[in-house]
């Protein structure tokens, strides 16, 4: 399991759980119960890393919690 923050929210437009990991801009996932949301989203971040490593992006390092969120 990745250590970055995680925001999860329903979202009655998706009618879906929608996770955030705004450390990695842009990285999300959704899933039918929040559950599969968190699952999906380890995924997701994952396939983040190997994407910013092909490109010879920086990698943050998991601040954890975030003072703005």
């Amino acid at each position: 399991m990745h250590k970055y923050e995680r925001i999860i929210y329903w979202s009655e437009d998706d009618n879906c759980f929608i996770v955030e990991v705004p450390e990695l801009a842009g990285c999300k996932a959704d899933g039918a119960t929040a559950a599969d949301a968190l699952q999906n989203v380890e995924v997701v971040i994952s396939e983040w890393i190997d994407t910013a490593k092909a490109i010879g992006r920086d990698i943050p390092q998991p601040k954890g919690r975030l003072l703005f969120a």
